[in-house]
């Protein structure tokens, strides 16, 4: 065991002195917020914060009601609900912790499984604007889906595609090409706004559920 001086600093809870002991074990340990709020990274459970949150986070979130399989319980989140938060949390600079809760045998239920296997075909195709991504740029989420980027690309993830034919961007950095992740030599027309920058889009979404713009922008 390795000794460690409990006397209080700054007369901290037995929660921080515990992070603190398990620090001195291992600087390198990665201790979540369960003791009380003290940790290195926030868990907001069920829930997604409407802002984030001003550290590393991650929702931990249930694929249907329980944490364990529970017979009963047939309240599958549909896959666009599924894909939606994935992405939201993404946004949002945060990590999707999803739970899902095998029989006695071990097997997943196939509810569950049919869903984590479209959510797989859409990473498929439009990962990139999830992975290795940061939070969004803008103060408030866009109206019509979020924005996710990487250096020199904005990830735009278009939930409700729009009837006039464009969305708004609020940027006013000079695109060098905009087009669809799914069909990326297709060039999509843009225009400079008075409040950023308008992406005229195809009549109809590439995907049911979501479709993501990317702006190619130097310097962002």
């Amino acid at each position: 065991v390795v000794p460690f001086d409990w006397t209080p600093r700054r007369a901290p809870g037995v929660e921080r002195l515990l992070v603190a002991y398990l620090h001195q074990l291992d600087p390198q340990l990665i201790v979540n917020d369960r003791a009380n709020g003290s940790g290195d990274f926030g868990t907001p459970e069920q829930n997604i914060p409407a802002s984030g949150l001003d550290r590393d986070w991650e929702t931990c979130m249930t694929i249907n009601d329980n944490w364990g399989f529970a017979a009963n319980d047939h309240k599958f989140k549909s896959t666009a609900v599924l894909l939606h938060n994935l992405i939201d949390i993404a946004s949002k600079g945060g990590n999707y912790l999803l739970n899902v809760g095998p029989t006695d045998e071990g097997l997943i239920p196939e509810p569950e499984v049919q869903r984590l296997k479209e959510m797989g075909d859409w990473l498929k195709t439009n990962g990139a604007a999830l992975y290795g991504t940061t939070a969004s740029p803008f103060k408030k989420q866009l109206a019509w889906g979020r924005a996710t980027k990487k250096p020199g690309k904005l990830f735009l993830t278009v939930f409700d595609w729009p009837k006039e034919g464009s969305i708004l961007v609020p940027t006013k950095g000079p695109v060098a090409k905009a087009y669809l992740l799914a069909r990326p030599d297709e060039a999509l027309k843009v225009q400079s706004d008075p409040k950023g920058t308008r992406v005229t889009l195809p009549q109809e979404k590439p995907d049911p559920i979501a479709s993501v713009v990317v702006l190619e922008i130097e310097g962002l």
